[in-house]
């Protein structure tokens, strides 16, 4: 066996061969797990949510969002429904054709597109949803550390057996990765949410599962609940007309929001139109509550 010999400061130190080459493989071994772990831990990137386009469209608010969202440089963008005024099968195909045309200058920018009640009422619209969104109306998807499931409860004000099921069975396959959204079009939650309940079945597999969001449109207002240690976000409006009093410190506005993700921090800003379609304002979803911008 060949011996090696160490001299330092007048300690001499025998080292086999061999075992030089276990302590620097392991040596390595370790460092590659460090190198792996600090990428993680520092994996950073932003994407954008957008509210909904239609329910009664207002003229340029949904082309100014787009022009806004690609300038944030967002890795993708996820829309939480009704992209189509829709409900009638005749025009729902130029309709769809029509929201491409906008979208058409930004398609280096991923979108996932969330179904829906202007989008999805009948299996006509369903199958135009799926050909135009290049997705079934519920999937998931992972980005670097983080997992979005999106749900469907287009057709209905809650959400199905069957999309609780494909929820429940989704963040039991995902549940490693360390960041989870949920995404749907109505906010299903909003009322046992609002009650302070912690039992209702959606609250109940975020707790289990580590979700951070629970993120949906529909009512085209900006309502922010915490519960729990879970983030309950109704979207402002992305084109939709706006309803009640319209006005900003109740919720009532045309903007998006902007998400960045550093390791397993979320920090998630509201963002107003600029002119001529809102002020540019911008703010965190804590500045908000059930009834508007928290005074």
């Amino acid at each position: 066996m060949k011996r090696i010999w160490y001299q330092r400061s007048a300690i001499i130190i025998p080292v086999d061969q061999p075992a030089r080459r276990c302590v620097i493989g392991v040596v390595a071994l370790l460092a590659v797990v460090a190198a792996v772990g600090s990428t993680a831990d520092s994996a950073a990137f932003r994407f954008v949510i957008l509210g909904d386009r239609t329910g009664e469209a207002q003229p340029g608010v949904y082309q100014q969002v787009w022009r806004e969202a690609a300038a944030a440089r967002p890795a993708f963008v996820i829309a939480t429904g009704d992209t189509i005024q829709g409900l009638q099968d005749a025009t729902a195909a130029q309709e769809w054709a029509e929201a491409q045309l906008i979208r058409k200058p930004y398609t280096r920018y991923p979108l996932y597109l969330v179904p829906g009640n202007h989008d999805i009422w009948s299996p006509l619209s369903e199958r135009l949803f799926r050909q135009y969104a290049g997705r079934p109306p519920h999937y998931s998807f992972d980005y670097q550390q983080a997992h979005f499931t999106i749900l469907d409860n287009s057709r209905s004000d809650e959400l199905s057996e069957e999309e609780m099921q494909f929820l429940s069975q989704d963040l039991e396959k995902h549940a490693a990765q360390p960041v989870k959204f949920l995404i749907s079009h109505r906010p299903s939650w909003l009322i046992p949410a609002a009650l302070r309940s912690t039992g209702f079945p959606l609250h109940r597999l975020a707790k289990q599962y580590g979700v951070q969001y629970v993120i949906a449109g529909h009512v085209h207002q900006l309502i922010h609940i915490e519960l729990d240690g879970v983030t309950y976000l109704s979207m402002p409006s992305s084109g939709g007309h706006l309803r009640a009093s319209k006005a900003y410190d109740d919720g009532w506005f045309f903007g998006y929001a902007t998400a960045d993700i550093q390791g397993t921090s979320v920090k998630l800003q509201i963002r107003e139109l600029a002119p001529p379609h809102g002020k540019g304002r911008a703010t965190q979803p804590s500045e908000w509550g059930m009834l508007g911008r928290v005074r």
